[in-house]
């Protein structure tokens, strides 16, 4: 039997290109995913508001996953809901932003997105200062730019640490979170599909290009690296046989979508 697939996916540096954030190259391949009915789930460090922009601006709908695995949102009129479901996970972004404040006053050198207005995160992201705005609406996740040493992100880590936080190095900034990750809410949608499609077998493709997709890639069932800035740090066991792509960005995600589509005999 043909199993059904499900893709999840990162979007900058991966569906969107690093520098212009444009999804142009990976059309054929989105296309052909719409075709055959094929989930395509956005999971990424964006927010929930940059998310729902993207899909309409993409002519798509459906669920998504924001912030690094933060809130799994369901859209009204998708897996059965009559209405939107927002689930969150982890921390709250108040703890977060009151946690890594009490490390500036030890020394912490670092800028976040509550100390950058959406014209400064427009200059360092190459968004519209109406997409920045968008990006400084958040959830649980405060996005920052280290001014410190190796030495002192060390050090600002492992305090994060001891207060039930971690620090993950995204495609442009590093981001401190709760203790959830990316692969939290693939599952969490994984077991929602599964309820959908009955006792139909289900492959999951995951696609990222950094540390921070990591544990999304190895809960895939197909982990997909796409070539980026930082892909040549996700290392992942040799028994998961991950697909790595050969172009950079969309260019590489729509090889490699196409590929697996091809090799799972769909059309």
């Amino acid at each position: 039997m043909q199993p059904r697939l499900i893709v999840f996916t990162d979007l900058d540096g991966t569906l969107l290109d690093h520098d212009s954030y444009s999804w142009r190259a990976a059309k054929p391949a989105m296309a052909r995913l719409g075709a055959n009915g094929i989930p395509l789930i956005f999971n990424s460090s964006k927010t929930a508001a940059e998310i729902s922009e993207l899909q309409s601006m993409m002519g798509l709908r459906g669920p998504f996953i924001a912030e690094n695995g933060a809130a799994v949102v369901i859209p009204a009129g998708c897996l059965g809901n009559a209405e939107e479901e927002v689930v969150h996970v982890g921390r709250s972004y108040e703890e977060v932003v009151r946690t890594i404040l009490v490390q500036r006053e030890s020394g912490a050198q670092f800028r976040s997105f509550d100390d950058l207005s959406a014209e400064q995160v427009a200059a360092l992201t190459r968004l519209s200062v109406t997409e920045a705005a968008r990006a400084k609406q958040r959830l649980a996740t405060v996005p920052l730019v280290w001014d410190g040493t190796e030495e002192e992100l060390a050090q600002f880590r492992a305090a994060l640490e001891l207060e039930g936080l971690k620090l993950v190095q995204g495609g442009r900034f590093w981001h401190a979170m709760g203790t959830f990750d990316k692969a939290e809410g693939a599952r969490f949608l994984l077991k929602r599909y599964q309820e959908h499609f009955g006792e139909e077998p289900i492959v999951t493709i995951a696609l990222g290009d950094s540390p921070n997709d990591q544990c999304m890639l190895e809960a895939a069932d197909v982990p997909v690296v796409i070539r980026g800035v930082n892909s040549d740090q996700v290392q992942l066991p040799s028994s998961r046989h991950a697909m790595r792509s050969l172009k950079p960005g969309p260019e590489g995600w729509n090889e490699c979508v196409l590929n697996l589509l091809f090799e799972y005999g769909y059309q």
